[in-house]
């Protein structure tokens, strides 16, 4: 009966997030931590999750119109093979009904905003403004609170940018976080700067997060005195390594 209800789990859209979810639930139950932090698959597969509900309910309904239809039939067929009555229609549907009341208990978890709240994380491009957007209209149908959004990788206009394909990312850049600060305006928006090295690491998670605690700050403001004398050192460094490619080909 295992197997059987697990191959027809497994075929429902959506099941492997809704059960690795619940699974989840289940372990928190006997832990004891103030936070848990999901860390969901992309868009379509996290709005899979919450249809899930939906979708089992759907698919309980066909069940029972089948079971309507071909119940007595199924029955001969089972009893004439010997087959033992936990695998007849009966026990899958209750097996099913048990799996659609865990899932309603996830999405009761989810429609709490005391409970659970929803984090974007993006990066400020066109894609990833759009699936963002697609993401908390979604919610808002669920009613799934979300009020927070970060933005990733970003590079700061007023960071050393001499690189010319770095300043056309800064330009960009800044035509997407313009349209992200118009579309959330109500929402509480993080910006996370693009780094030159991965964050690895107990000590360089912890350093990064101060970032979401305390706006990134530019090494250097713009237009100082200290901001000329260092891309007036990196054109310098610059010029010495091309004359030194230079002496190599020579």
């Amino acid at each position: 009966m295992d197997s059987l209800f697990s191959d027809l789990a497994n075929a429902i859209p959506g099941i492997d997030e809704a059960m690795s979810f619940a699974e989840m639930l289940k372990l928190v139950q006997t832990m004891d931590y103030s936070c848990i932090v999901f860390d969901t698959a992309p868009t379509g597969h996290t709005l899979r999750l919450l249809q899930f509900p939906a979708t089992l309910e759907k698919g309980l309904v066909k069940v029972m119109s089948l079971k309507s239809k071909f119940g007595g039939l199924l029955s001969q067929v089972t009893h004439l093979f010997g087959i033992d009555d936990e695998f007849g229609e009966d026990a899958l549907v209750g097996r099913l009904e048990g799996l659609k009341e865990v899932i309603e208990q996830v999405n009761e978890q989810f429609e709490d905003p005391d409970l659970t709240t929803f984090i974007c994380v993006c990066i400020p491009e066109f894609l990833s403004l759009y699936e963002t957007e697609r993401l908390v209209q979604e919610l808002t149908k669920f009613e799934i609170d979300t009020h927070n959004v970060i933005i990733n990788q970003v590079i700061f206009d007023n960071d050393e940018v001499e690189s010319k394909l770095l300043k056309a990312r800064v330009r960009m850049q800044q035509k997407y976080l313009d349209q992200f600060y118009m579309l959330y305006d109500d929402f509480h928006i993080i910006k996370l700067p693009l780094l030159p090295e991965e964050v690895t690491g107990v000590e360089a998670l912890k350093t990064f997060s101060q970032h979401f605690l305390t706006p990134h700050e530019p090494a250097i403001a713009r237009g100082t005195k200290e901001e000329l004398e260092r891309r007036i050192s990196a054109l310098k460094k610059h010029v010495s390594d091309t004359e030194d490619e230079l002496e190599k080909l020579r």
